[in-house]
């Protein structure tokens, strides 16, 4: 016979099997994870009429770089008792879950960290080691168990710490992955009593559902963590590729994040009914990372190249020698030509002129290479002068290099050695054919609209130092541009999940302008989504603020404010984000966080502000 005590601390009913269907369905349902742990407790709670009780997780301590002490990582099976809840309903305890209160107790140990044996002192701990739900009818009567922390919880707040039931949450390959303890079950007159030993296969059954609800999610958030580890890792290899990117693609999420919490937060304007949700914001935040891991697929040589004659080296070097051989040369002409009785003074006098003549070549060749200054057209033509002197080469060229070089030289006969060169040259060695269509690719599938130079590579020494401005040539500019094009191709390879899908456009426009000047698709404003414009302008802000680039001096937060000004007016970036930019403050809150102290100086926003 059932007694009434019995009766009204849990036993079984058909209402109670309904309530748990109920309470399964809800728990599948859940997606926060604080309010799926918070539910798992209350429930339980209600179910056995328990006044407290308490979820614990399962995980490790784990070391970080980025923190000062271990912190704890859920782990099926592993070595620490978290406290993720505690509710007791009569003392008016609520910690964790929604409440966004600590709890202040440390993880306990289910190993002991000497000797690696179970802690089975502790009724949480053996239950989580050996899988068993123990039932406790008093812990003041219990002797198996260590029950010093309750007894001093009581001392302390006037509590009577008397039933514990502790069951495990096993996931669906049976591993323990965290305990629900509950306490002080009571009865109708509000008394603590016993569980029912009727009411324990119920709140397994629970636990159950708990355990693969609790999986589930981990699982899924141990997803994500690794797909954003992941991708941090391959913005942070395209960074350490080069040292001209340096924290490119670490700083531009944090730019765009900053700048589209800004224009959510917009009241007024265009950009009043933008909003982005916790997926939207996601989707921007790998898209800002993965902006440039078409990268990957940039020869270094050319995002690096510094000069105009820089390939895998610098072959400027290689055009020195010749004009050093040039004036060994001349010396050797002018002791041959004394020998034979020429007049010393007045070829001495001819010699110094024609040494003099090529150092002053050879320095106007080696200051056009740095590609500092604008090449007039009087420039390009005294190249080409330059380049019609000449030197002997005595050696075959065409032996000890790659099969690939020697089958360019192929292309025309071998030059009879002696033989006289210029100083300077185009020769056929130097160019490379592009393969295949010169219509830029995948411009069928994603719309690709980009002029594509008809050779890959003009390694030509008399083109490249002809450049007009900087140091790249088209077909170097195309390479580099093309990283946009190889990231749109990457990703659209990614089975994105429906609500990342947007991952590719965003990052796949950072280099579009709103009137179709921009590349590799010519978008105008009407193509281009608002998290995509936010990526132009985080793309461009980074850029002119960045102050790790070796190859140029920081700019001022009021000269990165001007220019991206003047890209509003020849509307290359969005001037309703601009605004919200500055009025938002988040260009200063970004410049205080990552550019140097002396960078930072005043901006005056009334003069980019609409009135």
């Amino acid at each position: 016979m059932v007694t009434t005590a019995e009766t009204t601390a849990g036993n079984v009913s058909n209402i109670d099997y309904a309530k748990l269907i109920e309470i399964g369905i809800a728990l599948s349902a859940e997606r926060d994870h604080n309010r799926l742990l918070e539910t798992i407790l209350v429930e339980a709670k209600n179910l056995c009429k328990a006044d407290g009780g308490t979820l614990y997780l399962c995980g490790s301590m784990v070391d970080r770089d980025d923190e000062p002490e271990p912190v704890f990582e859920f782990e099926s099976d592993g070595k620490f008792l978290k406290f993720v809840i505690m509710r007791t309903d009569s003392l008016g305890i609520a910690k964790g879950g929604t409440t966004g209160e600590d709890i202040p107790f440390p993880p306990i140990r289910v190993y002991n960290s000497e000797t690696g044996e179970a802690n089975h002192q502790n009724v949480a701990s053996h239950v989580a080691v050996s899988g068993e739900t123990v039932n406790i009818q008093d812990v003041y009567e219990e002797s198996g168990y260590d029950f010093t922390g309750p007894r001093k919880f009581d001392e302390s707040t006037g509590y009577r710490s008397k039933s514990f039931l502790n069951v495990p949450l096993k996931n669906h390959s049976g591993e323990v992955i965290g305990v629900l303890q509950l306490l002080n079950a009571k009865d109708d007159a509000g008394e603590s009593i016993a569980f029912h030993s009727n009411i324990v296969p119920l709140i397994e059954a629970l636990a159950s559902q708990a355990a693969v609800a609790i999986d589930n999610q981990m699982l899924i958030l141990a997803q994500a963590r690794l797909m954003n580890s992941f991708i941090m890792v391959i913005g942070g290899a395209i960074d350490a590729k080069s040292p001209y990117t340096g924290g490119h693609c670490a700083r531009v999420p944090e730019l765009a994040r900053m700048l589209a919490e800004a224009s959510v937060s917009e009241t007024q304007g265009v950009l009043k009914d933008f909003h982005l949700d916790e997926a939207g914001f996601r989707e921007l935040h790998l898209a800002s990372w993965l902006h440039d891991c078409g990268k990957v697929v940039t020869p270094e040589y050319v995002v690096d190249k510094s000069t105009k004659l820089e390939t895998i080296y610098d072959r400027i070097h290689e055009v020195r020698m010749r004009f050093e051989v040039k004036k060994r040369e001349l010396e050797i002409e002018y002791w041959k030509a004394v020998a034979h009785g020429g007049s010393e003074i007045e070829l001495k006098a001819d010699l110094d002129k024609a040494l003099a003549q090529i150092d002053d070549d050879y320095e106007f060749i080696a200051n056009c290479n740095v590609g500092g200054e604008f090449m007039a057209s009087e420039k390009v033509d005294r190249i080409k002068q330059i380049a019609t002197g000449t030197w002997t080469r005595t050696l075959d060229d065409r032996i000890g290099i790659a099969h690939e070089e020697l089958n360019r030289k192929k292309a025309e006969p071998a030059a009879i050695l002696p033989a006289i060169e210029p100083l300077l040259c185009d020769r056929i060695d130097h160019i490379f054919e592009r393969e295949g269509s010169p219509q830029s690719m995948g411009a069928d599938k994603f719309g690709f609209n980009m002029e594509v130079p008809e050779l890959l590579f003009n390694r030509g020494e008399i083109y490249n130092l002809s450049i007009s401005r900087g140091t790249l040539t088209d077909e170097d500019r195309y390479i580099i541009q093309n990283h946009v094009v190889q990231t749109i191709i990457m990703l659209n390879q990614l089975p994105f999940p429906k609500h990342l899908k947007n991952v590719p456009e965003y990052a796949g426009a950072h280099h579009e302008t709103l009137i179709g000047t921009g590349y590799p698709k010519k978008l105008s404003k009407k193509d281009m989504s608002i998290p995509a414009r936010i990526m132009a302008i985080a793309d461009v802000f980074e850029a002119l603020t960045a102050a790790d680039r070796p190859y140029k001096k920081p700019k001022t937060l009021s000269d990165s404010i001007k220019i991206l000004s003047f890209m509003v007016k020849d509307q290359h970036i969005d001037a309703d984000l601009f605004h919200v930019l500055l009025r938002s403050g988040v260009y200063k809150d970004y410049a205080e966080r990552f550019l140097k102290p002396e960078q930072l100086d005043e901006v005056d926003l009334s003069k980019y502000l609409p009135d």
